[in-house]
Parts: structure tokens; C-alpha cells; sequence
């Protein structure tokens, strides 16, 4: 995945870092980064899914699941995306980033890989 990974930022300027990470806050890849960094941003991001997803359940219409997440700091952006079920794709990129296209080409990512992301539950329902 570390190609696909590459390809985003290399198409992107100012994304300083790029990790998938699964619904409970794992890192399954990352680019950019050292995996110390990688690992906190994957568990900051299962805190901000699961805050998203409990204020997406105060709409009316919909399931309340999380789609995207931007947050704006002093120095930069970051990006949550749900990529597949129980997987994320999370970007952080400098202040000179072009918002529009970062999304874009997330969910191009999103609509390439997403299939292979999906994260089965870690302790399935065992059926009897």
C-alpha cells in the first residue's frame, strides 16, 4: 500500500503525513511519518471517528455514521475520511494546502483501495 500512499502525497503538496488505521485506532499503513508518530495519529483518530459519528447521531435523517472530518490549526490541516467499513484514511498537510484538492484526491484513494480496508470485527458474534 505504500506506493498508493506515496502517489497521494506526491500528487498533493504540503501533505506532511498520510495514515489508514482501523476503526478501534490501529495503523495498517502510513507514509510520511515515523510509525511512533503514525500510532498516535491512528488513536487520536479512533477519539475523533467515535466524537463525529455520536454528533452525526443528532441528524434526523441518516445513520450518523462519520464521512469526513477537517479540523484547521494554526500551521495546517487535518483530514479524517472513512475509507471502508471499520477503516480510516487520515492526512495531515501544512497551511498551504488546496483543501479541494486533497479531498478529491482522498476519495479517489477511498474508491481505490476502500474494498481492501475493510476491517472485519476483532471478537465476532460467535452464531450458534
Amino acid at each position: 500500500m505504500d506506493w498508493i500512499l506515496k502517489d497521494l502525497a506526491d500528487s498533493v503538496p504540503c501533505v506532511r503525513h498520510i495514515v489508514v488505521l482501523s476503526g478501534d485506532g490501529l495503523r495498517i499503513a502510513q507514509h510520511g511519518t515515523d510509525p511512533d508518530t503514525a500510532d498516535r495519529l491512528a488513536a487520536a483518530c479512533a477519539g475523533l471517528q467515535s466524537l463525529a459519528a455520536a454528533v452525526g447521531q443528532e441528524f434526523p435523517h441518516g445513520d450518523g455514521s462519520m464521512r469526513l472530518v477537517v479540523i484547521e490549526v494554526d500551521g495546517g490541516f487535518f483530514y479524517l475520511m472513512a475509507a471502508a467499513s471499520r477503516a480510516y484514511l487520515a492526512v495531515l498537510a501544512d497551511e498551504g494546502v488546496d483543501a479541494g484538492l486533497v479531498g478529491q484526491q482522498m476519495r479517489d484513494l477511498v474508491a481505490r483501495i476502500g474494498e481492501h480496508l475493510a476491517a472485519p470485527p476483532r471478537n465476532p458474534e460467535v452464531v450458534a
